[in-house]
């Protein structure tokens, strides 16, 4: 009783204090808020905070860490990838640096040159680029002082570049595979020296984000591509499980439901799959240890959400489908639009933003129930974020700070 009573305390202290979003898709690495007065009505006009222009282009979303907000763009005339910081209050600019300036590499046409994540622990921030055939990764101050640049390995893809770093304990961790010898590797966050460096077996393209958890026991990494879905140790890199397949190409982040205890893949290409998977395996569990799986609904590039008894998917496509976790029975399924953006989830609802910048809010439940419809008018491939109660979109042109100003 006293264990539930003080989890219920510390989840209250939790939610009361904004939280910081550090890095892709949040604190947690899943697009979950608990932040309980997140906005869900705005246009272009109306509950704005602020609005402000982004120099050049790119798809990677913002982070916030207290007063500071990062991004990535790429001034495509001047060849040159940069780092970007502005002040959390106003969005004014404070600084601007240049991490790489290179040819632009071959990417796919919905790719863009900045389409990755920066990452920060309140200290440094993180980001990653491409140089040509060499993945890069820098780290800067808060007052935009570069503290180390390193090439941790090469990379090609006919795609382009998005691999979105991730930080545990002294680690900064990346996904490189790619169509060659791909890895992930983990630099030392305060050098970039290389701590760990494992190779990946089938040399194909994937950007998955890896999320981390403690789950069966121990600290899991997992990620899909390489034509696996499979978890690591993140202080040593040695694997604890894996799925062979389901597919060739992956991009989406997985998710957990922590009640059904279960983690949740989509992907990818050739083929769509969603996968149901128990964490608690060692060694090869592809036929162990998938739950439940459907080709039903599947998306490729948007990452997918779960909250209480339901999974969220949203395709490339635009349809938006709800499962019910533990056996995934479809609960609805609707045509939105196309879709690139990551879902999110906030004040017990769920998030999805198409290309067009609507943005669709749904009560999670057994049929189709939406909250809201709210639209900025200009095409939007970010993934939406949260900080301080209000909403963050990066569109093609503009950064927008959704709520109250304050």
């Amino acid at each position: 009783m006293k264990l539930v009573y003080l989890s219920a305390v510390l989840f209250a202290l939790g939610t009361a204090q904004a939280e910081n979003w550090p890095g892709w898709r949040g604190p947690r690495g899943d697009g979950s808020c608990t932040d309980p007065s997140v906005p869900t009505q705005w246009s272009a006009t109306s509950n704005v905070a602020w609005v402000v222009d982004i120099p050049g282009h790119g798809h990677g979303s913002p982070i916030v860490w207290d007063d500071r907000v990062f991004l990535l763009t790429a001034l495509t005339q001047q060849q040159a990838r940069c780092l970007v910081c502005l002040d959390r209050a106003d969005g004014k600019l404070l600084w601007q640096r240049t991490v790489v300036t290179a040819p632009l590499e071959r990417k796919h046409g919905l790719n863009s040159f900045a389409s990755s994540t920066p990452v920060t622990d309140g200290r440094l921030v993180y980001c990653t680029f491409l140089d040509q055939s060499n993945m890069v990764a820098a780290a800067y101050d808060y007052i935009g002082k570069l503290q180390w640049l390193v090439n941790p390995g090469v990379f090609s893809s006919k795609h382009g570049f998005c691999s979105s770093p991730v930080l545990f304990k002294d680690k900064l961790i990346i996904n490189g595979d790619h169509d060659g010898a791909s890895y992930i590797v983990a630099l030392d966050k305060t050098t970039g020296k290389t701590l760990w460096k494992i190779p990946r077996e089938h040399h194909t393209r994937s950007y998955c984000t890896p999320l981390i958890r403690e789950l069966a026991g121990k600290t899991q990494l997992i990620l899909s591509g390489d034509m696996t879905v499979a978890s690591y140790d993140p202080d040593t890199g040695a694997r604890h499980w894996i799925i062979q397949g389901p597919t060739e190409q992956m991009v989406a982040s997985l998710v957990y439901n922590e009640k059904a205890d279960l983690l949740f893949y989509t992907g990818g290409f050739p083929e769509l799959h969603i996968l149901a998977i128990k964490p608690d395996g060692v060694g090869d569990v592809t036929k162990t240890h998938i739950a439940w799986r459907t080709m039903k609904g599947a998306g490729y590039v948007p990452s997918p959400a779960s909250l209480g008894d339901y999974f969220f998917n949203v395709t490339d496509q635009g349809t938006f489908s709800s499962y019910r976790a533990t056996d995934g029975a479809v609960q609805w399924s609707e045509r939105l639009g196309s879709t690139h953006a990551s879902l999110l989830t906030a004040n017990g609802l769920v998030y999805t933003l198409a290309d067009s910048g609507l943005m669709t809010i749904v009560k999670p439940g057994p049929a189709f129930d939406v909250v809201a419809r709210n639209e900025i008018g200009e095409k939007c491939f970010a993934s939406p974020i949260v900080h301080r109660g209000q909403l963050f979109l990066r569109s093609d042109k503009h950064l927008f700070c959704i709520g109250q100003a304050r």
